[in-house]
């Protein structure tokens, strides 16, 4: 077996030993002889495998193998003690352009500067963790309140705000922490993990360098909007959206001068949906330009397909521009490239409606665009003016008709 020996000089050192019997003609057991290997440097070497399996080789801390181990057993003892604890998953606000400006090698010795600061600031019995890149988790164990946990995570802050001067350069960095409660949030390890980070990308949203408690009512909302985004997504993949043709008649003479599209969706269980049954799930979302660019590449081929039938009538179709299409930099690209999928149709027979809700954002940024598009033959107009907060000085500068 394995023991720890003394050597003639008094060092310890570990030992493996094997013990053998020795008998004489009789079978009777006369002494015994012991045989050993000195081992220390096997066990050293084994030690170091250990720490590397369970700590970061960078800032010593526990990794995520050894905070799931932790996490798991202070649960247990929250439950067997009838206390509560809190996960707060932190990340440095305005890291990256650390690592960008000085280098990889400055933006380490800023880490293992900040986690010194933030292991400090914990009281014992706390474990911290490197998640990864420049993201912690920190496990606070044996709150009685939950306003226990809020000295903590003021003294985080404080740890990640302070100046650190590394190579003769001061770094003022933050962090933004998001705190779930357990049994509050009575979910297992990793979704507290999860429920952590949720809501520090809340404390981000909400201006950095603070922290956030995690909000069921929140979460569900969030899972509600993330599963509107995939139905949505998957209705465009399928072709599932149709355009309407509204047509616009002056209401003086009553002769037709022009459509609109509009956009519903053909649900296959919930039927026709308007508009305002999905358009406000995509609001500031990437998959509004994607659907934005499909109405009008549908709108052009409708056009085509009319004039292919005869119905060469000089009349525009216009389509909704939302502000985020509208004011991506390579706009007048993309309407350029979809222009020349329909050669046909002349692109004086397309109009884009802008709200001028989107357009008053960056009133010059988007009067260059609409010049640049109009030079391509397109026309705009403003929908819904006046129901905002524009004015008439706005609308001198947008080259487009109310």
């Amino acid at each position: 077996g394995e023991i720890w020996n003394r050597r003639k000089n008094g060092d310890v050192y570990a030992e493996i030993r094997t013990m053998s019997a020795v008998c004489d003609e009789q079978g009777i057991t006369t002494h015994y002889i012991a045989l050993g290997s000195d081992i220390t440097r096997i066990k050293e070497h084994q030690s170091q495998l250990e720490h590397i399996a369970h700590y970061d080789t960078l800032t010593h801390l526990p990794n995520r193998v050894l905070l799931s181990d932790r996490l798991s057993h202070a649960m247990l003892q929250c439950n067997r003690h009838k206390q509560s604890l809190a996960v707060a998953f932190l990340d440095l606000d305005g890291f990256k352009a650390v690592n960008d400006t000085y280098g990889h090698s400055v933006g380490d010795e800023l880490l293992i500067a900040i986690s010194i600061r933030m292991k400090e600031a914990l009281r014992e019995g706390d474990s911290l963790a490197r998640f990864g890149g420049d993201e912690f988790i920190v496990v606070l164990a044996d709150l009685v309140n939950v306003d226990d946990c809020k000295p903590v995570l003021e003294r985080l802050l404080l740890a990640a705000s302070e100046p650190i001067t590394v190579e003769d350069v001061v770094f003022n960095v933050s962090a933004s922490i998001g705190v779930t409660l357990y049994p509050q949030d009575n979910v297992d390890a990793d979704k507290l993990i999860r429920h952590a980070d949720q809501a520090m990308y809340v404390a981000k949203q909400l201006g950095k360098s603070r922290y956030h408690l995690f909000d069921k009512t929140q979460d569900e909302a969030v899972k509600v909007k993330q599963a509107s985004l995939a139905a949505i997504r998957s209705a465009l993949a399928n072709q599932q959206f149709v355009l309407y043709y509204q047509p616009k008649v002056n209401m003086r003479t009553g002769r037709v001068v022009g459509f609109e599209a509009l956009i519903r969706w053909q649900h296959p269980e919930k039927g026709l949906l308007t508009p305002d049954n999905f358009l406000p799930v995509i609001e500031n979302h990437p998959m509004s330009i994607e659907i934005g660019e499909w109405v009008i590449d549908s709108a052009l081929a409708q056009i085509s397909q009319w004039q292919a039938m005869g119905l060469n009538l000089p009349l525009s179709t216009s389509v909704n521009i939302g502000a985020v299409q509208l004011q991506q930099p390579d706009f007048v690209q993309r309407l350029s490239t979809l222009l020349a999928g329909h050669p046909d149709v002349e692109p004086r027979y397309l109009s884009l409606e802008v709200l001028e809700t989107s357009a008053i954002h960056d009133v010059q940024h988007v009067s260059t665009i609409m010049n640049a598009c109009m030079a391509l033959g397109v026309n705009f107009a403003l929908d819904d003016f006046g129901t905002g907060y524009s004015s008439l000085t706005y609308l001198r500068q947008l080259p487009a008709t109310v």
